[in-house]
This record gives C-alpha cells, sequence and structure tokens, in this order.
C-alpha cells in the first residue's frame, strides 16, 4: 500500500463525512466521476454508492488522499471515469467562434465570457479544464491545451485554486435557482393575469399559431422580412444537413436552433476562407 499523503483535514463536529470528502476533490465539476458535480460524487461516496477512484483530475494523489480519510486501500484510478492527465486549458480560436453563447452556458464555474453573436474567450486564471464546453461547441472552435508540462493530478492544481472553483461554481448555482424562481414568478403573474381578463400582449401574440398570424404578415412588412429570413434559415438547415452527410459539416448540431445554424453556416463560410474547411473544400471542389 501507498504511504498515506500528508493531508491536513480540519475535523469539525459540525462536518458530515460529505463535506471532508468534497474538501479533498479539486473542484474542477468535471463531471467525469460520473456525477453532476463535486458535490454529488462527495456524498455518494459517504454513502457507498460510489469508489473513491473515479475522479481523474485528483489523479492517483486524489485517490490517496480519499483513501487516507476513508480508512481504505490506495487504488488504481478506475480508466472508465478517464485518466490522470496534465490540466488543460479552454482556449477559443476567435476567427471562428460565432458568439451562440452554448459554451458559456456549460461551463461550471463561469470561466467564458462574452456576448450573443460576439467572440467569447475564456479566462484563464479561472478555467479548470473541465472539457464541458467543447461538446457543445457546433463549430468546433474549442481546443483543450495542455499547460502544466509534465505535471498532472492534484501536482498540476492547488488547494486555493480548487477553493476558488468551489466557490464559482456555488455561486452560479445559486444564481441558477435566482433565474428559475424569477422565471417561474413572471409566467405565474401572467398567467393569473389572463385569468383575470387582460388583453394578450405583443409577445403573447407572436406565440399563435402561424394559421392565425398568417393573415397579418401581407399587410406588415417587418413581418414579411421575418417569414423571408425564417424561410432562408431553414433552407440553410437543410442545405446543411445535405452537407452532413458528406462529412463536411461541424460536428455538434443535433439541437441549435435555426439562428445558431445560420451562425453555423456563416463560420463555416469563414473556415473555408480561411483554408480551415478540410472536406469542405474537396466537396467544393466536386462540383
Amino acid at each position: 500500500m501507498a504511504n498515506s499523503p500528508n493531508v491536513n483535514v480540519t475535523v469539525d463536529a459540525r462536518e458530515t463525512l460529505a463535506d471532508r470528502i468534497e474538501d479533498l476533490l479539486p473542484q474542477t465539476q468535471c463531471t467525469k466521476c460520473g456525477y453532476p458535480a463535486c458535490r454529488p460524487y462527495a456524498e455518494a461516496i459517504a454513502t457507498g454508492v460510489a469508489n473513491h477512484n473515479q475522479c481523474p483530475p485528483g489523479g492517483i494523489e486524489g485517490v490517496a488522499r480519499l483513501a487516507h480519510l476513508l480508512g481504505k486501500p490506495v487504488i488504481p484510478l478506475n480508466l472508465e471515469n478517464g485518466v490522470e492527465r496534465p490540466r488543460p486549458l479552454a482556449v477559443i480560436d476567435e476567427n471562428v467562434c460565432i458568439g451562440c453563447t452554448l459554451c458559456m452556458q456549460a461551463c461550471p464555474v463561469d470561466a467564458i465570457v462574452g456576448a450573443a453573436k460576439q467572440m467569447h474567450t475564456v479566462i484563464e486564471a479561472l478555467c479548470t479544464g473541465c472539457d464541458l464546453c467543447v461538446p457543445p461547441c457546433p463549430v468546433d472552435c474549442i481546443a483543450m491545451i495542455p499547460v502544466t508540462g509534465a505535471k498532472s493530478g492534484w501536482d498540476a492544481w492547488t488547494q486555493d485554486q480548487a477553493d476558488a472553483a468551489r466557490d464559482r461554481h456555488d455561486r452560479r448555482l445559486a444564481r441558477q435557482a435566482h433565474e428559475r424562481e424569477a422565471a417561474e414568478a413572471r409566467a405565474a403573474a401572467r398567467q393569473a393575469e389572463r385569468h383575470a381578463g387582460r388583453p394578450v400582449s405583443h409577445e403573447e401574440s407572436d406565440a399563435q399559431p402561424a394559421s392565425v398570424a398568417a393573415p397579418a404578415i401581407a399587410d406588415d412588412p417587418e413581418a414579411r422580412k421575418r417569414a423571408i429570413i425564417q424561410a432562408a434559415l431553414e433552407r440553410a438547415r437543410k442545405k446543411k444537413e445535405e452537407l452532413a452527410k458528406l462529412g463536411a459539416a461541424p460536428k455538434n448540431t443535433e439541437h441549435v436552433s435555426a439562428d445558431v445554424q445560420a451562425q453555423i453556416d456563416a463560420a463555416e463560410e469563414r473556415r473555408r476562407r480561411l483554408g480551415l474547411a478540410g472536406g469542405s473544400e474537396k466537396n467544393d471542389s466536386d462540383h
């Protein structure tokens, strides 16, 4: 058995076992352990549902820390959860980013800043290297670049960084809960007003079926413009589906809106101009 690591764990009578386990996790919030965040994983270990070798960012030292606390043997990292590796940093290709905000929504520690339809960037000091921003990017413009040389696991991470990441994650969860509560309150207020007989607002009328709104389009220039744009977006979506069958489109386009799809098309055109299109150029030359 490996020697127990020199880890100082301050025991408070008010602390639960899950609290003490969570204090030993790197707080990257990467979900590689099979749980949505570090806290649920800590609770699963404490209740015996999960093993103490499911955290790749913590590496073998992380396993040893948990083993020491739990009085269990140091066992190899479970490769089904991933491998120990140098800590990566998310880097966004500014030439290709379309500002869809999907990476911002995925980042568990608010390390990505930007605005809709504007280039996003990663705050290096806040990135935990969790990889979660990569899959939802519809134009595959995010790369994970190792930044710690040969250092991996806890050698590539510090307790101060872990504590800061946990704080940002907790604040993000609190903000999201507040936003959900506010949205539910607004929806309840609108429902109550409708039951009270208030006339339907312009925003609500936009949600009416197309068959109801269609007669007004002919007399409304703005409505005609929106209809033309929507038709163009639908054509772009169908074209993208055809390109995807030929292997000439971004990989992650299954669940994006028509607006984001239009941005993807523009990004692909930029890729072609920059010589980054790969298979797209080949297909273009075939015609």
